[in-house]
């Protein structure tokens, strides 16, 4: 993906995040008058169903974070593979350490002959002076993304993750449980999704309101860490700086 595309990727999925909310106050401010039905039908809306669709937005933007790094990550392996215009030897220090990770498979268990094997097509790739193909960083994830995690991604590849303050601030501050919102989201993503709590527990308490907040500072803070990936494509950050057109970023 180019730098262009995550953008309107994110535009895209957050949108989704948007239109849900809509449908959630439309849903809240129907209960003010009983119990909502839909028309034509006796089917009344329970509280217990309105808390499962509350929950649902948990799931929906923990989807949404572990996209967006997973994106951001592949743009920088794109652009280190594009056209083949840059060697190994080309790459910054993080970043050449995770192709030969993936080149080499390092930290994969196998048996002794292809360990040899994958041994041999680096040292070949290396020794023919061949330019980077495409390649694949281990972004792990598992249910364990959130701002610290994004923080540590980023420094394993040479990109500083830095936030406005205002930004900072909203995705720290707590919400529930203590946890600033992308750790909640986590929490409760996970809680999910593990079965350790149910969708009607998840949402006790909340409302739109609450929920709406929660995406605003996640919205925020992620769409901070695509400007900064962006910065450290475009500025051929991904490479050593005597090899970075035009030196680079300062």
């Amino acid at each position: 993906m180019s730098t262009t595309g995550l953008p309107s990727f994110f535009e895209e999925r957050f949108g989704e995040v948007e239109a849900y909310l809509d449908l959630l106050d439309e849903l809240q401010r129907a209960t003010r008058k009983g119990a909502p039905r839909f028309s034509g039908s006796d089917y009344k809306i329970s509280t217990s169903q309105q808390k499962i669709l509350y929950s649902s937005l948990y799931l929906q933007l923990y989807n949404l974070v572990e996209a967006t790094v997973s994106r951001c990550v592949d743009a920088i392996t794109q652009a280190a593979a594009l056209a083949g215009q840059w060697k190994p030897h080309q790459l910054n220090a993080d970043l050449q350490r995770e192709w030969v990770r993936s080149i080499a498979r390092t930290h994969t268990n196998m048996s002794p002959e292809n360990r040899l094997k994958h041994a041999m097509q680096l040292s070949e790739h290396i020794v023919q002076q061949l330019p980077v193909a495409s390649f694949s960083v281990e972004s792990g994830g598992g249910g364990n993304w959130d701002d610290e995690a994004i923080f540590a991604m980023g420094k394993r590849l040479g990109c500083v993750i830095s936030v406005t303050d205002s930004t900072r601030r909203g995705v720290k501050a707590s919400m529930r449980d203590d946890l600033g919102p992308l750790k909640l989201v986590k929490d409760r993503r996970n809680g999910l999704a593990h079965g350790s709590i149910s969708f009607v527990d998840c949402a006790d308490g909340v409302d739109v309101e609450e929920l709406r907040r929660m995406a605003s500072s996640v919205e925020s803070y992620l769409r901070e860490v695509i400007d900064c990936f962006i910065r450290y494509i475009e500025s051929h950050n991904f490479l050593r700086p005597d090899c970075r057109p035009n030196g680079g970023a300062p």
